[in-house]
């Protein structure tokens, strides 16, 4: 896999959360299955468009949402896929993909697509929590871990899924101010996403999703 370097996560910005905060905090959340409804146990992109079904039969797929914890505060790894990708093209999202059959559980599988991706090794992530299970339209349900990641992170990124690999600071992702509602035309309806711009990247869709749900767990300022 070709060599190449994260991005800068940018300049240094006040610290909210410490990585200790946020440990304590998704370990004192409740369990996925119990932060909602039984009606709407799963979170999606039906959450902001009523009646969209995803597509079925449901596809299992996991992805590491990773947290590095650098000394200015906690920046979250997101990457951009490449442009001649099946599904999600050109699009921003974490490391993973679908859950094998030789996969232990999706925790596993979150960390082998992660390193497959970005060359990042296992044994360099500390997993510590999980976020609500995730239904996309194209119909993957999708299960997000938490893992924390200590620097230098020296990835190695595999160019036929990864266009490019860069760094947000996790404080820009949980201000309420920094997300907004989007909406586009899809196959003449309006659908609603969640979007999160940063510099010149376009954080939308699942990924955004995503992203809420680690804002609500994680909560406010401490």
């Amino acid at each position: 896999m070709e060599q190449r370097s994260v991005l800068s996560p940018g300049s240094p910005r006040a610290r909210i959360l410490s990585a200790a905060e946020v440990v304590a905090r998704l370990a004192a959340a409740p369990a996925p299955r119990l932060r909602r409804s039984q009606e709407t146990a799963s979170r999606g992109d039906h959450d902001l468009n009523p009646g969209l079904e995803p597509r079925q039969p449901l596809v299992p797929a996991a992805v590491l949402v990773p947290l590095i914890d650098r000394p200015d505060g906690l920046t979250v790894l997101l990457t951009l896929r490449t442009l001649h990708l099946h599904d999600h093209a050109g699009q921003i999202s974490f490391p993973g993909g679908r859950i094998e059959p030789g996969d232990a559980d999706a925790a596993a599988a979150a960390l082998r697509e992660t390193e497959e991706e970005v060359g990042l090794k296992p044994g360099r992530v500390r997993l510590i929590g999980r976020l609500d299970t995730y239904l996309t339209r194209t119909g993957y349900q999708v299960t997000p871990v938490v893992g924390l990641i200590d620097p230098p992170l020296e990835l190695s990124i595999d160019p036929e899924e990864v266009a490019e690999a860069f760094e947000v600071p996790l404080d820009f992702l949980l201000d309420p101010a920094n997300r907004r509602r989007d909406s586009r035309l899809y196959q003449g309806v309006e659908r609603h996403f969640w979007a999160m711009p940063f510099d010149r990247h376009y954080i939308w869709g699942a990924t955004a999703g995503m992203l809420v749900n680690l804002a609500e767990v994680l909560g406010g300022p401490a």
